[in-house]
């Protein structure tokens, strides 16, 4: 049985150059978006970025458990442990995820005004800032 691919027999080629393997998932994403799918994956995932391996790693475990999703999870939790990432970080990254989920489920469902919020979050971040420069100030 030929399983049809996504991608055109060049891009197929240097996924496999590229992961070992076409993974038999990237066979059920549409022909048309095929290529460009995996352009996508190649250049923000495994591509030289603004971020780091490991920032993209962290970034990646963050979200996917914010939208639990097992397959995203897995996947990230383990390029992250390729960028060394410790396993009290990832452990860090979800609680982080879930404070922010807890954070904006609050927010939306109490329906806060947003230019309120923006408000309040610019007279935050002066304070903060305040703080960091006293302290900086005071060594």
């Amino acid at each position: 049985m030929e399983v049809a691919t996504m991608t055109t027999p060049d891009t197929q080629e240097e996924i496999e150059q590229t992961l070992g393997q076409v993974p038999s998932w990237m066979e059920h994403i549409a022909a048309p978006a095929g290529d460009h799918s995996w352009g996508l994956f190649r250049d923000l995932t495994l591509g030289e970025t603004e971020l780091s391996p490991r920032e993209k790693g962290l970034i990646g475990v963050g979200v996917a458990a914010a939208i639990s999703c097992p397959y995203c999870t897995h996947f990230h939790r383990e390029e992250a442990r390729l960028a060394d990432v410790t396993e009290s970080e990832l452990e860090e990254t979800v609680s982080l995820a879930s404070l922010t989920r807890y954070f904006s489920t609050t927010l939306h469902g109490n329906e806060i005004d947003m230019d309120e919020f923006v408000a309040e979050t610019a007279d935050i971040v002066d304070h903060l800032k305040e703080q960091e420069a006293a302290a900086a100030g005071a060594d």
